[in-house]
């Protein structure tokens, strides 16, 4: 079953505490450690796990193993992100490696993305934006309530929310523009 919670103030020392140990032992080959995803987001609701993109300058298998010995697991079945509608370009652009916590560790998601990636660029900047714009965060967080209300598979759920996510991306893309949005400094 899916639970989405209520914003949980404790997630962002959570991820500087994950951050911390990964920039500890990649140091440099770690360009950016940044915390994504909703629980990154203050105030808004979601599932309690921690989504954390490492950006790397080049995305390959070489460094699985000093990622796993900071307690991560490679997920090999995931190997890129959603890929928004009308994106014309290749689909190796949303290529990802992805990690998560060892047994009975707290509930970590690593996202592993290339530098300059849209796929790297999309998450910080669905951040920024709902960061930003509150009321469009809170319906996020309404459809992510009844979504996972009616849709109990894991699966089912990223499918049906992907959509939705691509409407917001779409918004966060004029906002970016209209902006001159910029990434923040690296979270860790």
């Amino acid at each position: 079953m899916i639970e989405i919670v209520d914003h949980r103030p404790r997630w962002s020392a959570e991820f500087q505490s994950v951050g911390r140990h990964l920039r500890q032992v990649l140091g440099d080959q770690a360009l950016r450690i940044d915390h994504i995803g909703s629980t990154s987001v203050p105030g808004l609701a979601a599932k309690d796990v921690i989504d954390v993109q490492l950006t790397v300058a080049r995305l390959d298998h070489s460094g699985i193993d000093r990622i796993s010995v900071c307690g991560f697991v490679h997920q090999p079945d995931i190997r890129t992100d959603h890929v928004p509608a009308g994106y014309r370009g290749p689909v190796s652009d949303w290529a990802k490696l992805f990690f998560t916590q060892a047994p009975g560790q707290r509930r970590v998601h690593l996202h592993v993305r290339a530098q300059g990636h849209p796929n790297q660029r999309y998450a910080l900047l669905f951040r920024d934006y709902l960061t930003a714009h509150p009321a469009q965060a809170a319906a996020y967080a309404e459809l992510k309530r009844r979504l996972a209300h009616s849709l109990h598979d894991e699966g089912d759920y990223a499918d049906v929310k992907d959509p939705a996510v691509d409407l917001i991306y779409f918004a966060a893309e004029q906002w970016a523009a209209w902006t001159s949005w910029q990434p923040t400094a690296s979270g860790a």
